[in-house]
């Protein structure tokens, strides 16, 4: 880290006790951006680093909701809402156990740069709450959603904050949510939130969008050095919305995709994921890993060990934080990987970044990788907006335009300040210089 930088972590850290994801991904962006901050001595001079630390607001609330047994049942409720300088504050909603505010302050930091690199008017915020929908009636999760809706309402609006789903927040909670919205403020606000089913003002292409965007961004780090999907064997972590369709994506651009997982283990098809099955047993039975096992005899499960152990040529992370590690670098590395792109929100751990990048493998960091999602968020705002519905070819054109213009500044900026094929730093600086400016011509606010 730049010494003049510092400083300024260590006063995060001072500030922000016991939130080490949040540390992290400040150290992350804080590593990279010393070159930048030295080329541009207005950006020390306005504490744009001090304030972009800080969380515009930050709303922390009370869910109580009634189970269907009828027992009473407490949960805490998140938005971080980080930065505006861009546009409305833009970010998902998480709904795990693991979730505190931490996670939701790491998230949203991470979340500005991502929107700032997508180049739609978007800011950068999160929210969430340590509910665990698995394993609860419709019911109990309606009954949840109309209580986290009933405080969250009186933050969010889509000229001020337009959430979105995450992990544990799909269409069924996006619907209950937004149902409740509309009841309690009279109005059909259909830009409020993204993620929203089809019939009531989603857009084509959102549920599959971050996914396809990871694979696509992969497609283009692979293209600088003449290689293409088609052929390659794959790995993808998790098997929610983000695995599901990166399965598919690369599957259609000829890659076999021989791995996925859940928190019970990982499954290993050396014929390729049959994509059918793992929608039906994944969105439809709601089901596990050894659902799609038990149908699919040539595949298996693994309960132990890593799915990082199964020898790929593309590593796609598409689970939770932290899930890929220095060891598992070194069996990817030992097995031949030659790119790994994050489809999940910092799921590589630092010293395992280093290890791929020094060893020369394509790393697509997820603030560009995975910024698909928000982008085809922001694309379904401008459909509420105007009234429209696009058609599914339309918007995943505009998606694969955004993903390659997300490429191009990544890998531009990295050229610019001595590191080419550095994505991690060509990511951090061109976010960072976006938002930086926007904040600069804005004012001390």
């Amino acid at each position: 880290m730049d010494s003049a930088l510092e400083p300024i972590y260590a006063q995060v850290l001072r500030r922000n006790p016991g939130e080490a994801e949040f540390h992290q991904a400040v150290r992350e962006v804080f590593d990279t951006l010393g070159p930048v901050v030295r080329a541009h001595p207005q950006y020390a001079e306005g504490a744009v680093l001090e304030r972009l630390c800080e969380p515009e607001r930050q709303i922390i609330f009370r869910v109580p909701w009634v189970d269907d047994a009828g027992r009473v049942q407490i949960n805490r409720g998140f938005r971080v809402e980080y930065s505006s300088a861009l546009g409305p504050y833009k970010g998902g909603l998480r709904f795990h156990p693991s979730v505190y505010l931490g996670i939701v302050k790491f998230l949203g930091f991470e979340q500005i740069f991502k929107n700032a690199l997508s180049g739609m008017p978007i800011g950068g915020g999160k929210g969430g709450a340590d509910f665990d929908p698995r394993g609860r009636s419709d019911g109990e999760v309606m009954r949840f959603c109309q209580s986290f809706m009933t405080e969250l309402y009186r933050h969010i609006g889509e000229h001020t904050d337009v959430p979105a789903g995450d992990i544990g927040v799909g269409a069924r909670e996006i619907g209950y949510l937004f149902g409740q919205y509309k009841r309690i403020t009279n109005r059909y606000e259909s830009g409020v939130l993204t993620g929203k089913g089809l019939a009531w003002g989603g857009s084509l292409v959102r549920t599959e969008a971050t996914g396809y965007g990871t694979v696509l961004f992969a497609e283009q780090m692979l293209a600088t050095r003449g290689a293409a999907f088609d052929g390659l064997r794959v790995s993808v972590s998790g098997a929610g919305n983000v695995a599901t369709y990166a399965i598919q994506k690369a599957q259609s651009l000829g890659a076999r995709v021989v791995t996925f997982s859940d928190s019970s283990g990982y499954v290993v098809d050396e014929a390729g994921v049959d994509l059918d099955l793992l929608r039906q047993v994944k969105e439809v039975e709601r089901g596990r890993a050894a659902d799609y096992v038990a149908r699919r005899p040539q595949a298996r499960l693994v309960e132990g060990g890593s799915v990082w152990d199964v020898p790929v040529d593309v590593a796609l992370p598409c689970a939770t934080q932290n899930e890929l590690t220095a060891d598992d670098a070194r069996t990817l590395l030992t097995n031949g990987v030659r790119a790994v792109a994050e489809g999940a929100n910092m799921p590589t751990t630092p010293d395992a970044v280093q290890l791929l990048q020094d060893a020369g493998v394509l790393f697509g960091p997820g603030k560009a990788a995975n910024a698909g999602g928000v982008a085809t968020s922001a694309l379904e705002m401008q459909q509420n907006a105007s009234r429209d519905s696009w058609t599914f070819p339309h918007t995943e054109e505009r998606l694969a335009e955004i993903m390659v213009g997300i490429h191009d500044r990544c890998a531009e900026t990295a050229e610019e300040f001595g590191a080419p094929g550095n994505y991690v730093l060509g990511a951090n600086i061109a976010g960072f210089r976006r938002v930086a400016d926007a904040m600069l011509a804005l004012g001390v606010i």
